[in-house]
């Protein structure tokens, strides 16, 4: 089957420059409108691929996200989300982005083109075979990712892809390959935009699904998350004070003794039962 490029077809919109600005906002709005339906369709393989990560985490397994350019900072940004909101350590989901981090400000010349960095670059984290590696690329044709997913595949190790092309090559060094295909971009071959925004979506569900699955979240609340600034103090406080009914002030010391809502409730009935 060939294959199609559909992130750089002609934008369905023209002469951008002589629109308004609520024109713009408007058309732009229309246009990611559609993410979310594209996602969708990928529910399937999004089931599989947490089915399959999650027997593994709780041997000890990590996922590595692996991108470049807008791909590869989306997949930062969400392992870097993990500890603070699930109060898991960073080891856990690690985001590696093609010329290091200083591409997360800044593009790296033909970082993207080393086959090879990827795979060296997982090495360097001693990946084995309860890991799994989710390759992010709008077009698909990524050889730092690709290269990457090759290497991992060929050691046993599960891989996943997430594109918005249709039989991409790096679908095909996937295990389970997430084809998310929202059309040609609002400004043309701009995958910062409806690309960049089902990437986003597609991680949150997998990171989020993931850690509910492990026994991070109780009910619907952060009952892990980490006590970084007063807000979150103040909500975790306001938690303990729901689960245990007690009084503010008591919940608020229980919870900076013990570090977690789910420490200090656990901590607190254990007492009490002695």
């Amino acid at each position: 089957m060939s294959f199609i490029k559909i992130t750089e077809q002609d934008s369905l919109y023209n002469d951008l420059e002589q629109k308004s600005v609520r024109e713009l906002l408007e058309d732009i709005n229309a246009e990611d409108r559609k993410v979310a339906l594209a996602v969708r369709e990928t529910i399937p393989e999004i089931e599989e691929l947490v089915l399959q990560i999650v027997p593994r985490m709780k041997q000890g397994g990590r996922i590595f996200y692996l991108g470049a350019g807008t791909s590869g900072r989306l997949g930062v940004l969400d392992a870097s989300e993990i500890p603070p909101t699930f109060g898991m350590p960073p080891s856990v989901i690690i985001g590696l982005i093609a010329g290091g981090d200083t591409a997360l400000r800044n593009p790296v010349e033909n970082a993207e083109d080393d086959e090879e960095r990827g795979w060296q670059e997982l090495q360097e984290h001693q990946i084995n075979a309860l890991d799994t590696v989710i390759g992010i690329a709008a077009s698909g044709t990524t050889p730092y990712v690709i290269g990457a997913l090759r290497r991992a595949r060929e050691h046993g190790i599960l891989t996943a892809s997430i594109s918005s092309n249709p039989d991409s090559p790096m679908a095909a060094q996937a295990d389970v390959a997430i084809e998310m295909i929202v059309g040609p971009e609002f400004v043309t071959g701009s995958s910062r935009m409806k690309s960049g925004t089902g990437q986003k979506m597609i991680l949150n569900m997998i990171s989020t699904s993931v850690m509910i699955q492990l026994g991070r979240i109780k009910g619907n609340r952060m009952v892990n998350m980490q006590l970084t600034n007063q807000k979150l103090i103040d909500r975790g406080t306001r938690m303990v004070a729901e689960e245990l009914g007690l009084p503010y002030s008591q919940s608020q010391h229980l919870l900076l003794m013990y570090g977690s809502v789910k420490d200090a409730v656990e901590a607190y009935r254990h007492k009490r039962l002695k």
